[in-house]
């Protein structure tokens, strides 16, 4: 592999903010989603993706800092010639840890506790990697899996568990980089469009419905829209607006397959711009003392 800090383009005393800003920059230019087909983003892509992960490990840029690896995670031989030594052996301007015994001693047991937690040839751990996947409100209610191409490049599928909430973590065990021991995890971010319709309470889902004059007065079925499909419900004579029925079992699944309910708050819509409607209410309205606001206490 390349100069890591070549390759994501930052100065060698960058910050960990200022290189992941930097990955991130060029992750969004190559992604495969953005260059389906495009053989030589997606090597750069993997390219960058190597690089962040080797840079984002605390011990391994150290160690590469150092010069006690390179930029494949192999160790480097040095000497006390390729460190500075002069003739005889001896090193000019005294030892490589420092001139005081305490220094000595600190630097090897700092090198040796570093060398435990990572060293070259000795198994480590991958880097874990996040990513955010957008799902519509009714797969995320209702369960459903997708394809995506994780930051690594590598495509997976991933199931969204019923009831899932907008901001829910989904773990990807063993899907994340890889090290030369275990491979890290990829953790989904989940991000719920909403619905042109739908909302969500806990476990119950909320539609308002728009019914007629005469569905409201007369009553009768209507289909009304779940996360399901379509089903039938009844609408009760002389329903008003605002009146909240029940779709027992039709909301979202929770913990052993409990579900909750749909929520349907009904809304009473006139006709547009119908004469002989507007007539019959001229007519019918001075003859009946109707005042809804009197029936609420309101006057």
């Amino acid at each position: 592999m390349k100069d890591p800090y070549q390759v994501l383009g930052v100065a060698r005393a960058a910050s960990d903010a200022d290189i992941k800003k930097a990955y991130h920059k060029l992750a969004r230019e190559l992604h495969p989603d953005l260059n389906p087909g495009d053989r030589r983003s997606e090597d750069r892509f993997k390219e960058i993706s190597a690089a962040y992960d080797f840079l984002s490990d605390p011990a391994r840029r150290a160690q590469f800092d150092a010069g006690e690896i390179d930029a494949t995670g192999a160790a480097k031989r040095r000497s006390w010639r390729s460190q500075g030594a002069g003739p005889g052996g001896g090193r000019r301007g005294g030892s490589p840890f420092g001139d005081n015994v305490d220094d000595i001693l600190s630097e090897l047991l700092r090198r040796k506790e570093r060398g435990r937690a990572q060293s070259a040839g000795k198994p480590f751990r991958g880097a874990d990697i996040r990513h955010s996947l957008t799902v519509p409100f009714v797969d995320a209610a209702a369960g459903a899996t997708r394809r995506v191409t994780l930051i690594s490049g590598r495509t997976v599928e991933v199931r969204i568990p019923p009831g899932s909430a907008d901001g829910q973590t989904l773990r990807l065990k063993g899907q994340g980089s890889a090290g030369n021991g275990d491979s890290g995890d990829a953790f989904i971010d989940l991000k719920v469009e909403s619905h042109p319709f739908f909302t969500r309470r806990n476990l119950d889902v909320l539609v308002d419905l728009p019914i007629s004059v005469q569905e409201a007065v007369l009553g009768g079925k209507v289909t009304v829209p779940t996360i399901d499909g379509k089903v039938a419900l009844s609408v009760p004579p002389g329903s008003n607006a605002g009146s909240v029925l029940r779709l027992k079992g039709k909301g979202i699944a929770g913990e052993a397959g409990a579900r909750g309910d749909q929520l349907v708050t009904l809304k009473v819509v006139l006709p547009d711009g119908d004469a002989e409607f507007k007539a019959l209410v001229e007519k019918w309205g001075p003859r009946h003392g109707y005042d809804p606001r009197a029936k609420a206490g309101m006057v």
